[in-house]
């Protein structure tokens, strides 16, 4: 079975190869083709994953047999192949929610394109997940911006060629900020893989040598990465970015790509520093202090919002704050929260944007609070999708978003720190409240009958979109009341990671 080892890279050249083959095809052949690519990738991160519970012991895969310092590497654990395979599933979903929209939304002469950014997308996921070598993982996460840049600007409308400048501008801060990082990093170890850099690294802390360059390497990293996934206050391209795109782009962006970003943070932490010394040089309590203040700002932006599309993506800005407050705290339970929460959240915003489109008919100019009124009796399987998504992100109980807020509220009890687990448990129930305030609140309006004098738009539900509103549902339920093996492939990842 040692042939399973080759799938992880097998899929991310999959989808690397399928980028070019789909330019010099239709839209029609190069959608066939990218919906090939993501179900072959989950199936391929499917079997990765059986091979490593069913052994126990996380693999490193060398590219050419090439050792340490010279080589690159793919390191494939529980954690890493559990969250390929959701990933691959929550894109699938996606594209499936928004058929119907992407056809209508795109120019035909651009649907090829978008494809293409789909497959390099996927690409750079899954190689942000697997890779054990830092500046591979920078490679990926160019590519990552710069196809998310294209995927939200292919409708070529004002508003979306304005968001993704103001999204080129933050991920290329963001980048320059990764790439200086690495660079002092690579010069004060002599590595790029990520084990060999740790040693280094464990070396000079003992040592008390390069303590200053090192302290300055892992704040510019954190600050890149926390520009790239909108922690607050480098949020103020998100809104835009995710509440103007297509429906499809829209429930990959908000779901996955910040998440892949993410990933890449949580092994910096674990697999290049170590905890300890992130500890001592406190960059831990930053990140709490500033995933505190997202959870709230961007609740309270949320609040604000006539338009329900931006009101989603400010909801992104406050569960972002949520993951980094659990990554704050810097213990076992936290990290497991926050990466249980990544899930919870890519589930559960993939389904709101897709049950918001099929309120809105695919036109953004229908998606203002007054106008949803009603919508739910005209599009009802996008009604019910947007209540369990609405009331997910609330944290109402056999819901993701409840499981998630339950492990955060157990990690916060577990600090040994009174004044932290205080301040944990109050932002906890704030947050919750302000939640309540916009997403029970467009519930109800979507679920309101229309007046005489309301006019309504027509929207039709197809069977895409039921077979995707359906399954989001579904995983969200699972994750809710269902969550205990995740939790446990999760400590189980973690543990090895």
């Amino acid at each position: 079975m040692d042939w399973i080892r080759n799938l992880p890279l097998i899929a991310i050249l999959l989808s690397m190869v399928s980028g070019p083959v789909s330019s010099v095809l239709s839209g029609r052949a190069a959608r066939r083709v990218s919906f090939f690519v993501v179900v072959t990738s989950g199936i391929l991160s499917i079997l990765v994953f059986w091979y490593v519970l069913r052994t126990g012991e996380p693999f490193t895969y060398k590219m050419g047999a090439f050792p340490a310092p010279f080589g690159n590497e793919i390191r494939v654990g529980v954690l890493e192949a559990m969250t390929a395979t959701f990933f691959c599933f929550i894109m699938l979903l996606s594209l499936i929610g928004g058929y119907h929209f992407t056809a209508a939304d795109i120019a035909e002469d651009r649907e090829n394109l978008f494809y293409i950014l789909i497959n390099l997308l996927l690409a750079s996921l899954l190689a942000l997940i697997y890779t054990n070598d830092l500046f591979t993982g920078y490679v990926f996460i160019e590519i990552n911006t710069i196809s998310a840049c294209g995927l939200i600007m292919i409708r070529g409308w004002g508003r979306n060629l304005l968001a993704a400048v103001k999204y080129m501008i933050m991920s290329l801060l963001g980048s320059g900020l990764l790439l200086i990082a690495i660079s002092i990093l690579y010069g004060i170890t002599g590595h790029l893989l990520m084990e060999p850099m740790h040693e280094s690294i464990v070396d000079i802390v003992r040592e008390g040598t390069y303590t200053e360059p090192l302290t300055v390497a892992v704040g510019l990293f954190c600050v890149g990465i926390a520009i790239k996934s909108a922690l607050f206050p480098f949020h103020s391209w998100l809104p835009d970015a995710y509440g103007y795109s297509t429906c499809a782009s829209s429930a990959i962006l908000s779901s996955l790509v910040s998440k892949g970003y993410i990933f890449l943070l949580i092994k910096f932490f674990y697999r290049v520093i170590g905890t300890d010394i992130i500890r001592s040089i406190q960059v831990d309590d930053v990140l709490f202090v500033f995933g505190i203040a997202g959870m709230l700002i961007g609740s309270m932006s949320a609040i604000q919002q006539p338009d329900v599309g931006r009101m989603i993506a400010f909801s992104s800005v406050a569960q972002i704050g949520y993951i980094y407050m659990g990554f704050g705290i810097n213990t076992e339970a936290g990290v497991i929260a926050s990466i249980f929460h990544i899930l919870a959240h890519a589930a559960g915003k993939s389904l709101l944007f897709v049950s918001l489109n099929g309120l809105s008919g695919g036109n953004w100019e229908n998606m203002n609070y007054r106008k949803l009124r009603g919508a739910a009796y005209r599009n009802r399987i996008a009604g019910v999708g947007f209540a369990v998504g609405s009331l997910s992100m609330v944290g109402i109980p056999l819901l993701a978003g409840f499981t998630s807020k339950v492990y955060f509220a157990q990690a916060a009890f577990a600090l040994p720190s009174r004044s932290k687990m205080l301040v944990m448990l109050v932002a906890l129930a704030v947050s919750t409240i302000l939640n309540a305030m916009y997403f029970i609140g467009q519930t109800i309006n979507i679920y309101t009958p229309l007046q005489r004098k309301d006019t309504a738009f027509s929207v039709k539900a197809g069977k895409a979109m039921w077979v995707a509103v359906v399954s989001f549902i579904v995983i969200n339920l699972l994750l809710g009341i269902g969550s205990e093996p995740i939790f446990s492939w999760i400590q189980t990842g973690l543990s090895r990671f």
